[in-house]
Order: C-alpha cells, then sequence, then structure tokens
C-alpha cells in the first residue's frame, strides 16, 4: 500500500486487536479525540471485526503504530452505505502523518466494501485531525454544539464526511 518499505499499511486481524487495544487506549487516556473514558480490552476490540466494517493498520518497522476503523453508522437500511471512522496513532508516533497514511487506505477498503460515506465527529481543538481530513477531502458539514460531556464539561464536536466512488463522482 505505501511506497516507503518500513511503512506497510494493511487490513487487520483479530491477532491485531491488542495492538489497536493499546493505541486506542492511548487516545481515551489523552481525553483529545473521544468522549469514551472506559478502557478497552483486546476483547473489546475484536467485536470490531464483524466482516462488514475495514479495519486497517499501519506499521512501521514491523510494529503497529496506527489503526484506522469504520462502524455501523445507523441500522436503518438507507444508510448500509454511510460507515462512520475513526483514527488513532501511537503517542510516540504522531505528528509522521501516519494517521493520513492508514486513512488513505481506510478510504480504498471501505470502497472496496460498498460504502459511498465515511462520516465522523473531531473535537474542534483536535486541529492536527482536521487538518489532515481536509487535507484528504473531507468536508466538514457543522458542528454539533455540547454534543456530549467528558469529565464534566461539554465538548462541541465538527461534523466531518467525504463521499466515496461513483458518489464522490456526481
Amino acid at each position: 500500500m505505501t511506497s516507503n518499505p518500513q511503512i506497510t499499511s494493511r487490513v487487520a486481524t483479530l491477532q491485531d486487536a491488542p495492538s489497536i487495544a493499546e493505541i486506542y487506549n492511548q487516545g481515551i487516556e489523552d481525553r483529545t479525540s473521544t468522549f469514551e473514558t472506559r478502557p478497552r480490552s483486546t476483547a473489546d476490540i475484536e467485536k470490531w471485526f464483524d466482516g462488514m466494517h475495514p479495519i486497517v493498520v499501519l506499521e512501521v518497522q514491523g510494529e503497529i503504530k496506527a489503526f484506522a476503523s469504520t462502524s455501523g453508522y445507523r441500522p436503518r437500511d438507507c444508510y448500509a452505505g454511510i460507515a462512520e471512522f475513526s483514527v488513532y496513532v501511537d503517542r510516540a508516533s504522531r505528528g509522521q502523518k501516519l494517521g493520513e497514511i492508514a486513512m488513505r487506505h481506510l478510504i480504498q477498503e471501505s470502497e472496496k466494501a460498498g460504502f459511498w460515506k465515511l462520516l465522523s465527529r473531531v473535537f474542534p481543538e483536535n486541529q492536527a485531525s482536521l487538518k489532515m481530513l481536509s487535507r484528504m477531502g473531507f468536508r466538514e458539514v457543522g458542528t454539533y454544539h455540547r454534543h456530549g460531556q467528558l469529565e464534566g464539561i461539554w465538548k462541541d464536536v465538527v461534523i466531518v464526511e467525504r463521499l466515496l466512488g461513483a458518489v464522490a463522482k456526481i
């Protein structure tokens, strides 16, 4: 997937769940990327592997340093082609565009899986993620004000979306 022989992105497997959990738990601890506060176990992450929603990992010299994943948006059939996404990078590896590489692969895998749109919600103060997503063709749809509380503080989120495949060309 990537041209740097030391960096490889690939579709994740169940064996990657411990590394994904470790990176996701860093994001939870940092309190900058998710409303979640409960650390996730390997078993929690294994439940993400449903055969429908792509997950990719990015390895640097054989060690997983980032992941990007999709999950269901809404249960109604009319939304079956829309997936929510998340992207997380190992704390020590941030600022090296690894999340962008993982997202590029996730977009490709999401198109292969038949999704026509990816969307997510990003904290407005997470400027690094918002800038990366903008570079990748995601547009800001709007802001949900007071969308949720994190440790008793109301937080806004910026809604981002990107159309995929043939729908993106209409």
